[in-house]
């Protein structure tokens, strides 16, 4: 009797930083580590820590009743694209959360999160589809995330602070508190450089650096 499987799409350093993650948590449901793959079509080897790699065509062709992936890759578009391609093909988005992520009153995840260790969501949160919260990253309250939304290392999102899909917040970042009915806003597509300390509404598609954060210049 077939199984169901289960992959981490993307065998770069953050898929091979997810993979402990998805498979303790699939250890914890009782389903054994042979049924957890890499999805990589450009991976060189057939295997990477101790798990297969396999294409994402040969993924659809292992016999299987269900078909279940995260996707550890850092491009948002290309992020998108795939959640596309595997939802028209059966294969279900899995949320993947570290066993000491903590998670106070009122938060709303959908699905696809990546919520690395030692991540902190407080309260009244709401956080869109395939969410990355890569290690010591922290939501407070009040805050609106919303999709294909990446957070490195180490960011910093106080209170009443909303992100626009397909925002890039980079390792360090602050972002300053906002205010109840007037929230700081990252607009969609808006990239905030690392250690960037940012006090004031960002622009869609606008590149922030320094502290505090401004445009970055074209040169």
């Amino acid at each position: 009797m077939h199984k169901p499987i289960f992959a981490v799409y993307g065998a770069s350093g953050f898929g091979r930083e997810v993979m402990p993650l998805a498979r303790t948590q699939l250890l914890t449901l009782g389903h054994p580590k042979e049924c957890l793959y890499f999805i990589d079509d450009n991976y060189p080897a057939d295997q990477i820590n101790g798990h297969r790699v396999v294409k994402y065509a040969e993924f659809l062709r292992i016999p299987a009743p269900r078909r279940t992936a995260t996707l550890a890759i850092a491009n948002s578009e290309v992020r998108e694209r795939l959640a596309s391609q595997c939802e028209a093909d059966g294969i279900e988005p899995w949320s993947i959360r570290a066993s000491n992520l903590t998670i106070m009153d009122n938060v709303e995840i959908s699905s696809g999160a990546i919520l690395s260790p030692f991540v902190t969501l407080t309260s009244n949160i709401k956080i869109g589809r395939y969410f990355h919260a890569n290690i010591y990253s922290y939501v407070a309250h009040d805050c609106i995330i919303g999709d294909f939304v990446t957070f490195a290392p180490a960011v910093r999102c106080n209170g009443n602070v909303v992100v626009e899909d397909h925002a890039y917040i980079g390792t360090g970042a602050i972002l300053k508190q906002g205010q109840p009915g007037q929230p700081l806003v990252i607009g969609r597509g808006a990239v905030v450089g690392m250690g960037s300390v940012v006090t004031k509404d960002v622009p869609p598609g606008t590149v922030v650096v320094g502290n505090p954060a401004r445009p970055m210049l074209k040169s």
